[in-house]
């Protein structure tokens, strides 16, 4: 459905852009069936999807028992409370056609790479055809997006087309569709309201006030009722996913400490290399010209929410958050190339100036490829078995179908199929089965040693060790 503003008619270039979407999908695919063959691909947070889209299609509460029951909240806990992402019920009918973690896999690369038709049409708009291939192809390798295709999936799958859809057919001036996107956003997580209050406020720059006070509007409604309703309802609460502390203990407490102290906010947002290097990687990918546009407002709550929070991994580039604004900094990007065009007299220096920026957003994007996760797909010992996949096979295949496994994280989406995964950790959960790994995949234990003594207690305990070889470890408890 999301291609079809291309193919309707097959025109050499649609063609291309289509055939451009279609090997970025075979390869974001390819990258993570590969981790997840190998024993790369973990739990937390593939499981956790799993879990939930598992729920929506046997037309069930779409339960997450692997966080649950790490948060302390028991089996029946659902998803949404931990966070709200009813869209995943749209991935439900393709568990008809194959039962398994891979089909999120498959799902998730589709969604990235049908960001690419919109990001086409938008730049073509802008600058012309051949700055829209490049451009596309940016996106298409940027690290942002290997990052997030590297890591399990996640929600951000849904916010790259979203976000392209809602600027693309707002520029163009298709209203309806621009705000079924922005609806659609809010369906993703609890806090995409603040990138429609950005957006909003990039609207009414550019005088489109109504539009920029009802998307804003939309955002700032969502936020207040599913963090203060639907979550709490759904078993969840306020401060879930708090990292804010050192701010507050509520959301009205930490912005106004953001606005009353702006020393300190600025030493929060810049006051660590880490941050700067993401900051500055986001804007390297449009060479910088995104900040000349007023849609860079879109990604700027997202953005600071993460650099201002306690939590590192939030503002690292080595996981998925930055996949949240990518398509935003592209599209800002072509509008502020837009921008400083007019600048420029005469058309063909203008023709050349583009081309020249588009060729130079390609090239960065291609740089980037040996730093993150893409770089993997060019090395033979990707692909590899694991030393220990037999052995691991062999543990897997004692535990029956339908029961309750604690697993290691590494192990466990090789279950979840099949069984109701929990992960293996110094917290015993009184599962009737247990799948331990006293070698490297023993985490979260501080040790093999810590891991081998948690075995010797389970024992203890009436538990029966069922299997064992080359570190795996595989107890059941009669009668429980």
């Amino acid at each position: 459905m999301v291609f079809l503003p291309i193919t309707r008619h097959l025109t050499p270039h649609r063609i291309g852009v289509w055939s451009l979407a279609w090997v970025s999908a075979v390869t974001y695919a390819l990258l993570g069936l590969v981790r997840f063959g190998t024993f790369r691909a973990t739990i937390f947070d593939l499981v956790i999807v799993d879990q939930a889209v598992r729920g929506y299609a046997s037309f069930g509460p779409p339960y997450a028992p692997s966080v649950g029951v790490q948060k302390g909240y028991g089996l029946d806990f659902l998803q949404l409370a931990d966070h709200f992402s009813p869209i995943y019920a749209l991935l439900a009918p393709f568990y008809a056609i194959h039962d398994s973690p891979r089909t999120l896999i498959i799902c998730q690369a589709a969604l990235f790479a049908a960001a690419i038709p919109f990001l086409w049409m938008y730049a073509r708009r802008r600058l012309g055809v051949v700055a829209a291939y490049l451009v596309a192809g940016a996106y298409a390798v940027s690290f942002p997006v290997a990052q997030a295709v590297n890591f399990d999936v996640h929600e951000v799958m849904f916010v790259p087309v979203l976000s392209a859809i809602m600027i693309e057919r707002f520029d163009r001036g298709r209203r309806l569709p621009a705000y079924l996107a922005a609806f659609g956003l809010l369906l993703v997580k609890e806090d995409m309201g603040l990138m429609l209050i950005g957006f909003g406020a990039a609207l009414a720059l550019t005088r489109r006030r109504l539009d920029g006070a009802i998307v804003a509007a939309m955002g700032l409604g969502a936020l207040a009722l599913i963090r203060g309703v639907l979550i709490p309802w759904a078993g969840g609460s306020n401060d879930n996913h708090w990292r804010y502390t050192h701010l507050g203990e509520t959301l009205p407490a930490a912005v106004l400490k953001l606005v009353s102290d702006p020393l300190n906010t600025l030493h929060l947002v810049f006051g660590d290399a880490g941050k700067i290097d993401t900051l500055v990687l986001l804007c390297w990918l449009t060479l910088f010209l995104c900040l000349f546009s007023p849609l860079i407002l879109a990604a700027a709550p997202m953005v600071l929410e993460r650099l201002v929070s306690e939590n590192s991994l939030w503002w690292s580039t080595e996981y998925h958050y930055n996949a949240f604004v990518v398509a935003i900094v592209f599209c800002a990007g072509v509008d502020g190339a837009t921008r400083l065009l007019r600048r420029i007299r005469g058309d063909e220096a203008k023709r050349i100036a583009v081309i020249a920026w588009a060729a130079a957003v390609a090239v960065a994007g291609l740089t980037q490829v040996p730093r993150f996760a893409f770089d993997q797909l060019a090395d033979p010992g990707f692909y590899k078995p694991h030393d220990r996949s037999a052995a691991a096979y062999q543990a897997m295949a004692v535990i029956p179908d339908g029961v309750v496994v604690e697993a290691p994280n590494h192990m466990g989406p090789m279950l979840t199929h099949r069984t109701t995964v929990l992960v293996w950790e110094p917290t015993p959960r009184s599962a009737p089965w247990v799948l331990a790994d006293l070698g490297q995949w023993a985490w979260p234990w501080g040790s093999v040693d810590d891991a081998k003594n948690a075995v010797e207690e389970r024992r203890a305990a009436g538990y029966m060790v069922v299997f064992e070889r080359d570190g795996f470890v595989v107890l059941h408890k009669p009668g429980s």
